[in-house]
């Protein structure tokens, strides 16, 4: 059980670590837009939200080691 649980909380923080790469694109690509719409960052803030949530959950899931 313990090399499942790993394996959850090593595709959870992969999961976080792209996308938080694919908000910093969005965000740089909606920069180079001169920030003319709003809808880029606003999905640059939701991936990053998301890719929070995903790398806090890889820290607190449960392994099994306890």
């Amino acid at each position: 059980m313990r090399g499942a649980a790993r394996n959850v909380q090593l595709a959870l923080y992969v999961v976080g670590f792209l996308l938080m790469a694919a908000a910093g694109f969005t965000l740089a690509v909606s920069a180079r837009g001169f920030l003319a719409s709003t809808r880029l960052l606003w999905l640059s803030v939701w991936m990053s939200v998301a890719a929070i949530v995903a790398a806090v959950a890889s820290v607190v899931w449960p392994t099994g080691d306890r």
